[in-house]
């Protein structure tokens, strides 16, 4: 009986010593398991509010949307003042900005975990909802085409000769290639961003431009004295919403921004800021 209970004394010994063992790792894999999950939990919305602002890529050369004034070193544009003010209302100050052409945009959006929106004139279409999220739209827009204030082009059956400007990546790109084919033009140039096609048609180089009139209209606003027009006997083709795109996942996120969106159509602060870039109520989205 002795050396039975010895050695079942030394089984449970053993047992438990082991046991202690497992005890000892599993907790900690448990814990390091809990981390883990804290920080996949995090939100965006969540890692905004703690570093205390947001990061927008933006094509900064397309002046009126989202751009840095040389003069005054700060942002300026409609969509700037529109995402200052829902930055704001979330208890953020602080505007981050990172420069993107305009045809690389929603992929900067989704390749740069630093970046949490991405803004300037994007419009909602069904494939780029298929990669992004947009929230509820802050206005809308058409084209415009552009010409030299003392050009002959007055309708847009004068474009049958015309070099025609567009930026590349735009829905205006592929408008305009569609014009050449159908003879509606002679022939399309592709710019890299809408301030050098603008420049382009005051130096004459080309004729005319197909261009966001959100854009022409906040151009020709600040810049009174430059000899460029907006052909008035056209009637628009294109008609799109303009939203601001987040990452797919960034649910929280998109939901704080359209209610801030929301507040601010139903207050009037979004028509205020549309009149103060240049534009009118028919820019205006109600809902």
């Amino acid at each position: 009986m002795k050396k039975l209970s010895k050695k079942v004394l030394i089984l449970i010994t053993i047992i438990n010593f082991f046991g202690m063992i497992f005890e000892g790792s599993a907790g900690r894999y448990d814990s390091r398991a809990i981390v883990t999950n804290v920080s996949e939990q995090k939100d965006r919305l969540r890692l905004i509010k703690e570093k205390g602002e947001i990061t927008v890529t933006s094509p900064q050369n397309d002046v009126s949307y989202f751009y840095i004034d040389p003069s005054m070193k700060k942002i300026e544009g409609t969509e700037a003042d529109i995402i200052t003010e829902i930055g704001s209302r979330l208890g953020i100050s602080k505007i981050e900005t990172r420069n993107s052409p305009f045809v690389n945009l929603l992929d900067k959006l989704n390749t740069d975990d630093s970046i949490d929106i991405a803004s300037g004139g994007i419009f909602i279409t069904t494939e780029r909802e298929k990669i992004v999220a947009f929230t509820q739209p802050i206005y809308k827009a058409t084209e415009a085409v552009v010409v030299p204030t003392f050009s002959n082009i007055n309708f847009k059956s004068d474009l049958k000769n015309a070099v025609v400007g567009v930026e590349k990546g735009t829905i205006y790109e592929g408008m305009g290639e569609r014009w050449k084919n159908d003879k509606i033009i002679k022939d399309i140039v592709i710019f890299e961003n809408t301030n050098e096609l603008l420049d382009s048609i005051y130096k004459r180089k080309i004729d005319a431009g197909l261009v966001d009139s959100v854009i022409v209209k906040y151009f020709l606003l600040k810049n009174k004295n430059i000899p460029l027009r907006i052909l008035k006997d056209y009637t628009p083709e294109l008609s799109g919403n303009i939203a601001i795109a987040l990452k797919k996942n960034d649910k929280k996120l998109l939901n704080a921004f359209n209610e801030k969106i929301k507040e601010m159509k139903l207050d009037g602060t979004i028509y205020a800021i549309l009149v103060e870039n240049g534009l009118d109520k028919n820019n205006m989205i109600y809902n």
